[in-house]
């Protein structure tokens, strides 16, 4: 099969057409919000996050709210999360910091973003590209894992050894989009334990999938559709 770098813009274009809506599944109104949903996100279902989250934001509706909130209370008010005191403890102090260094506006470069506590490159690549409409890089969750692992995109398991493979072969232009592109796609079709290969619009430039299905022929970048 050819190498990830020419399979890539045959791949892009299947994701486009097959999920030309792509964003993030967290509600959210600001860049305070989306940080704050993202953060809560770990190790937790986007659902079950847009289920708190809007009495959370009309109770904490800046980050010197947030930076005020008892954190005994914001605890148990985001306990349905899971690890709600080390999430309790990130939320406060991010928002305390943005308050103290960046006047209470969450910050829209990358370098600001990685000095707010509990926030790695993943949380702050989706806090530009949703909050601010900005790409700096590409955010590696669970799901951008296991497919970049794949569709031969990366052999890393580390995320930040993942994002330099994949933005070494996806254009710039489609930073934005391609983590929301790829989360869809884990969502419905490749998922963890039982990936649904027979209905992948991308088999043919997957190598894991061609690899279970040897009766497919690699296809290439070059006229598929």
């Amino acid at each position: 099969m050819e190498p990830a770098k020419k399979r890539i813009r045959g791949l892009i274009e299947i994701l486009r057409r097959e999920y030309p809506h792509s964003r993030t599944a967290l509600n959210f109104s600001s860049p305070l919000q989306i940080l704050v949903a993202t953060i809560l996100a770990a190790q937790c279902t986007d659902e079950r996050v847009n289920e708190i989250t809007p009495a959370l934001f009309k109770k904490y509706p800046t980050a010197a709210d947030f930076a005020r909130a008892d954190r005994a209370e914001l605890e148990k008010e985001i306990r349905s999360t899971g690890f709600f005191r080390n999430k309790a403890k990130a939320i406060i102090g991010a928002a305390a910091k943005i308050v103290s260094d960046f006047g209470g506006k969450v910050p829209d470069r990358m370098e600001d973003l990685l000095q707010l506590p509990g926030v790695a490159r993943k949380t702050a690549n989706i806090v530009l590209s949703s909050g601010y409409g900005k790409a700096e890089g590409i955010a590696v969750d669970t799901h951008v894992r296991r497919l970049a692992g794949r569709l031969g995109l990366s052999r890393q398991s580390d995320p930040e050894k993942i994002e330099r493979d994949l933005l070494k072969v996806v254009p710039r232009e489609d930073w934005l989009d391609f983590n929301y592109m790829l989360v869809n796609h884990g969502r419905a079709i490749c998922r963890a334990r039982k990936p649904r290969c027979p209905e992948c619009s991308l088999l043919k430039l997957c190598p894991s999938g061609v690899k279970l299905h040897p009766e497919l022929k690699a296809g290439t970048s070059e006229g598929w559709r």
